[in-house]
């Protein structure tokens, strides 16, 4: 009896030293783990899922539309050779609140990225770090509506949400900041979110006895 005890613990001593083994740390700056006999990073199972990714940062040049007219309110640039759009909201000092011209430019620039073929994905930021967008400008609301430096006086940030929802590429936001408001609502008609630490969401309806159920039904895409 007790010899076959003594086995037992020999055969349990023998496995837990075999599955010690095959995790080895080595110093946390090289970044990589000794795993049996194989020395593997800790990014080689995406590579073997996605193959090789390219380390280097994207060389971002600026983009124009058809018009071909520059851009005031956004900034619209691609990266060369990464089959990426990138839209910033350009109107920092305003938190990247939008006006009617910005929504404009914003729709140009979707339109330009969904129709050209090299481009493959879609970013969707604003300028800084304090606002990713705080909805509309409310400086230029009066009893008719946003009117901005062209005294036009529809927003038409309806029409930007179901274009982004709509379009056949991905879109994805990142957020720094606050993205309050119709800000917070651009974010959601994204694809995806990535958001920095500073990230601040949240709706102003209620806070304006804006219905939420009106709300809901506004932002409901088919």
């Amino acid at each position: 009896m007790a010899d076959t005890e003594e086995k037992d613990l020999k055969t349990m001593r023998r496995r837990v030293e075999l599955v010690a083994n095959h995790i080895i740390p080595v110093p946390p700056s090289s970044g990589r783990y000794s795993i049996g006999f194989c020395n593997a990073s800790m990014n080689d199972s995406y590579h073997r899922i996605h193959g090789e990714v390219p380390m280097h940062e994207a060389v971002w040049k600026p983009a124009c539309d058809e018009l071909g007219k520059e851009f005031t309110d956004i900034i619209y640039e691609k990266a060369e050779g990464e089959a990426i759009a990138r839209i910033t909201i350009n109107r920092p000092e305003r938190r990247n609140a939008f006006r009617p011209h910005t929504i404009k430019e914003l729709i140009r620039a979707f339109n330009d990225a969904r129709d050209d073929s090299s481009v493959g994905v879609i970013i969707l930021t604003g300028k800084g770090t304090k606002a990713f967008c705080s909805g509309g400008d409310q400086a230029l609301r009066s009893a008719d509506g946003y009117a901005d430096y062209e005294n036009f006086g529809r927003l038409n940030v309806l029409d930007l949400q179901v274009q982004i929802r709509r379009l056949p590429k991905p879109v994805i936001a990142m957020v720094a900041g606050y993205a309050v408001g119709g800000g917070h609502v651009l974010h959601m008609v994204c694809d995806l979110t990535i958001a920095a630490d500073n990230a601040t969401f949240g709706q102003t309806g209620p806070k304006v006895l804006f219905s939420l159920s009106l709300s809901l039904k506004t932002y409901t895409f088919t």
